[in-house]
């Protein structure tokens, strides 16, 4: 029987505690051997969702199904498909590497025969063979979040999920665990709540923006800018007043605004951010118009891609301004009653 070519397929997910509805009629699908970004506000319903997902909490309605089962049929069997790193992974700090791994392998039910191949896999997969008979509370966090890593590789599963697998590890360490996801792409279905924006986005192949309970935005980093945002942006270095600047530009486009402009370095020059409504390409006439101007002198010119911040706030501004409408909707339908 072939594998299906979605891990991962959620069809109307619905949670709900009480009158809240803490994921409301979600729905997307993951391919397999994808990394996919999951994003939303505190309150979002994101550990949510992951926990239905994992089988630890049922749905009130809809479907979550894992390598094409239902999660609800068969919680047991869909646990051991998926690898599970919680934000504070709760590692046993008195055992040494190889023994935790040897323990979990065991938790698991990997066959015994197969244990040991699968320790030593999940150990050189995170780079974690000089330390494996080092004493867990005693390594950098770092180190433990590679062992909660090998950890959810280590049964070999077609997914795993990971919630905030980068959060407190300096530049150096952030890197490495970065590398090591990404060498699951293929391999393993990964979704990884973070809100390290500049993470998910250098990381993952989609990104699911959630708020209120429901997607917000859905696709690739480029997809998600093509939807949201509405404007391009430039950034030039130039020698000359700003006044000047804002005159020379003032013909390109009715809606040309200076956003930004640093201090001058010591030649000068200063950089200058400017961004232009609408998504054409003003390059070219930006060059042109200031290479022309003999009272500006420009160094450089580049456009300016938003950065995912951008992206993950217009996102959740228009779900906030869709629930105000709805608010105000429902006090007026109350008044009239």
């Amino acid at each position: 029987m072939d594998s299906p070519q979605h891990t991962i397929e959620v069809e109307q997910l619905h949670k709900r505690f009480g009158k809240i509805n803490a994921v409301d009629g979600i729905s997307f699908k993951v391919e397999k051997g994808q990394i996919v970004g999951f994003l939303g506000p505190n309150g979002a319903g994101k550990s949510t969702t992951m926990r239905i997902l994992t089988g630890y909490n049922r749905a009130s309605s809809g479907i979550a199904k894992i390598c094409g089962i239902p999660v609800a049929a068969d919680p047991h069997f869909i646990k051991r498909r998926i690898g599970y790193m919680p934000e504070n992974n709760p590692l046993p700090l008195e055992l040494r590497v190889r023994e935790y791994l040897k323990w979990r392998a065991k938790v698991k039910e990997i066959p015994f025969s197969q244990r040991r191949r699968a320790i030593e896999t999940a150990l050189e997969s995170c780079d974690l063979l000089r330390a494996q008979d080092r004493i867990i509370g005693k390594l950098s966090k770092g180190f433990r979040q590679r062992v909660g890593i090998a950890d959810a590789i280590l049964a070999n599963p077609d997914v795993i999920i990971m919630d905030e697998p980068t959060i407190g590890l300096d530049p150096h360490q952030v890197i490495l665990i970065r590398d090591l996801i990404a060498s699951l792409r293929g391999r393993m279905t990964v979704i990884i709540s973070s809100h390290i924006l500049p993470e998910i986005e250098m990381t993952c192949d989609q990104i699911i923006i959630i708020n209120h309970g429901k997607i917000v935005g859905q696709g690739s980093p480029a997809e998600l800018r093509d939807t949201f945002i509405d404007h391009t942006t430039y950034e030039v270095e130039i020698h000359g007043s700003i006044e000047k600047l804002k005159t020379a530009l003032s013909s390109i486009a009715p809606e040309l605004q200076i956003e930004k402009t640093s201090e001058r370095c010591p030649q000068g020059f200063a950089t200058v951010e400017i961004q232009i409504k609408g998504k054409r390409d003003y390059g070219e006439r930006l060059f042109q118009t200031l290479a022309n101007c003999p009272d500006l002198r420009p160094r450089s010119l580049r456009s300016k891609m938003a950065p995912l911040e951008d992206v993950f706030l217009a996102a959740t501004r228009r779900s906030w301004e869709e629930v105000d409408q709805e608010l105000v909707a429902n006090g007026e339908e109350q008044a009239v009653n």
